[in-house]
């Protein structure tokens, strides 16, 4: 059966980038950087992305290309015979359905806030009456089950039209409606009285406040938000890479994809740090800063309605592109394991991600007793833990090694299949870092991600 190919270059960046562009970019990325200096962290970060995710998405693409297959058989295909790489095979399909066990509850969070801001409902509450609305949603389980099928529903609806027609046509519409979403709301935040303070915390690089938190714990968080913020191990990347021609070489295509995902991280910074000095507000991290801060501070904001309505269109715009992308990728793998047609395939899985998908909606409310990982962690962190710090790190090194060892693609290989087509050629000189240097950094981020969760006095002088 002939594979469908993207009908534009533009339709494999903006999908690529849809699926790296997560809820990370947004609720992390400002939070980290204002924790740990503003510009000078960014600045640390790049570096980062640069020798960190870049090679390894490279390397992602050139494993999905050169295969014309998903993660389910691109091993299977590529592997010298008698090694055991396809094996990992499972740990990959096992991270795109855990991640979206959890994902999809998120990205139903996001609609029911998109609506509750349009109806008006924060409209003259108080900053706690806010903060109990976001727990008043997480107690009632049958909500958050509706807008979770919900998500689930409309991501596989696109995904059974197909790639070209279904989930390239409708991320295209959804980046290009995000990046003017956030750049409409970039021009109000800057515009505010006294954002000029939070542009300069968040642009002007302060060296001391790295000194204050400790080098050593800096460059870690660093390390840690580029190397998770291309979702890269688990091969939701790779997929889009069997889906593109053979006529730009793949690390161009993959500075385009970490642009793109940058560019919305530090926009992201640009919505909310002026946003909350003009208010006097914290930036807080995670759930508490999009569901509790911001409508406070959209609230307070002249036509914060409109506001915060764009801003919740815009945060469930990038949930719904990781979730077809990766619901895309569970497609791929599954109508390649079985043989089975794309409708058949968009059913079974539709069922079965919304079966997955219901311990974490509980975990808030019905099992919220039940704290995996310690005192006040739930079922979604555990989720979390597994794909964030173990799957990818780990999957990511599965990659590299095999792109970089004689027993397993190949250097030789992963070259020629990089460096096909057009455009900028993986170095050669970079040989020796790839094979040596990279993976050790990576375990060194496997093994911190667990020193951080369970023994965090570490990290905090």
């Amino acid at each position: 059966m002939q594979r469908e190919k993207f009908s534009s270059r533009l339709g494999f960046l903006l999908i690529s980038a849809g699926c790296a562009v997560g809820l990370g970019n947004v609720w992390r990325f400002p939070f980290i950087t204002g924790q740990y200096g503003g510009a000078a962290f960014v600045l640390i970060y790049l570096f980062f992305l640069i020798i960190l995710g870049l090679p390894i998405m490279v390397m992602e693409f050139s494993v999905g290309r050169a295969s014309q297959k998903s993660a389910a058989l691109s091993f299977d295909v590529l592997e010298p015979k008698g090694s055991k790489w396809h094996l990992y095979k499972y740990f990959a399909i096992l991270g795109n359905y855990l991640l979206m066990m959890f994902y999809t509850t998120i990205g139903g969070w996001m609609l029911i806030y998109f609506l509750k801001t349009v109806k008006g409902d924060f409209a003259g509450q108080t900053p706690q009456q806010v903060e109990a609305a976001f727990g008043a949603l997480t107690a009632n389980p049958w909500l958050m089950l509706l807008f979770m099928l919900i998500v689930v529903t409309i991501g596989f609806f696109v995904c059974s039209f197909g790639l070209q027609k279904g989930v390239e046509k409708v991320s295209k519409v959804m980046m290009c409606s995000l990046f003017i979403i956030m750049l409409v709301l970039v021009v109000r935040a800057v515009t505010l009285p006294g954002a000029a303070e939070g542009l300069k915390f968040y642009l002007l690089p302060d060296f001391n406040k790295i000194v204050e938190n400790g080098i050593g714990n800096t460059i870690f968080a660093a390390m840690g938000q580029a190397f998770f913020t291309l979702s890269l191990g688990i091969g939701a990347i790779a997929i889009f890479g069997s889906y593109i021609g053979k006529d730009q070489a793949l690390t161009g295509e993959s500075i385009n994809v970490t642009l793109l995902d940058t560019l919305v991280a530090i926009i992201a910074g640009l919505i909310i740090f002026p946003s909350c000095f003009a208010f006097n507000v914290k930036p807080d991290s995670g759930p508490n800063l999009i569901f509790i801060t911001l409508p406070n501070i959209f609230n307070a904001m002249p036509g914060g309605r409109i506001w915060g309505s764009l801003f919740f269109i815009f945060m469930a715009f990038a949930a719904l592109t990781t979730i077809i992308a990766v619901f895309e990728n569970i497609i791929a793998m599954s109508t390649e394991l079985t043989g089975c047609s794309r409708k058949k395939a968009v059913l079974i899985n539709g069922i079965l991600i919304a079966l997955l998908s219901i311990p974490c909606v509980l975990g808030f409310n019905a099992w919220s007793g039940f704290h995996p990982l310690g005192a006040g962690s739930n079922i979604m962190d555990l989720e979390d833990f597994i794909v964030s710090n173990n799957l990818l790190p780990l999957g990511s090194l599965v990659y590299l090694l095999f792109c970089v060892s004689k027993y397993g693609w190949g250097w030789k290989n992963f070259t020629t299949e990089a460096n096909t087509g057009k455009g900028v050629r993986f170095p050669k000189w970079i040989r020796v870092y790839v094979t040596y240097i990279l993976p050790l950094i990576v375990l060194v981020i496997f093994v911190q991600g667990y020193l951080a969760k369970f023994f965090p006095s570490l990290f905090h002088s």
